[in-house]
């Protein structure tokens, strides 16, 4: 099977050795993504409905990019630097998966790379059509 990997520019893909994406057959894998725009600025800064909401459209950007969409978004791993913002996190997640509903998981982490990041999200998703 074809192995195609998926790029964003993020100045940290080379540091640390990754792709945004990685397809492999029918199968999509995305890193974590955090609410950064393609100049490196923060979205939503505290906001973790606005980070939230961000991150899953720039998954859904680079999913495309890659020949799927978020319908065939299998799971989610959410973390988050507050648990207790849980609700403002599950709203965004709600509003775009409320009909498809991917398996999730949500957990509270110490940091990310950078404080001013609430939330980090990593998608699956398997082609089916």
């Amino acid at each position: 099977m074809e192995r195609i990997n998926f790029s964003s520019g993020a100045k940290w893909e080379d540091i640390v050795g990754y792709s945004r994406a990685v397809k492999v057959g029918n199968i999509i894998e995305v890193t974590g993504t955090v609410a950064v725009d393609e100049n490196n600025k923060l979205i939503g800064e505290n906001s973790a409905y606005e980070q939230t909401l961000f991150i899953l459209q720039k998954i859904e950007k680079i999913l495309i990019r890659a020949g799927a969409s978020m319908k065939d978004v299998i799971r989610t791993r959410i973390y988050v630097t507050d648990i207790s913002r849980w609700e403002e996190y599950g709203k965004a997640h709600g509003e775009i998966f409320n009909k498809i509903k991917p398996c999730t998981t949500m957990v509270e982490v110490k940091g990310l790379i950078d404080p001013s990041f609430l939330v980090e999200i990593e998608a699956s998703a398997i082609i089916t059509e």
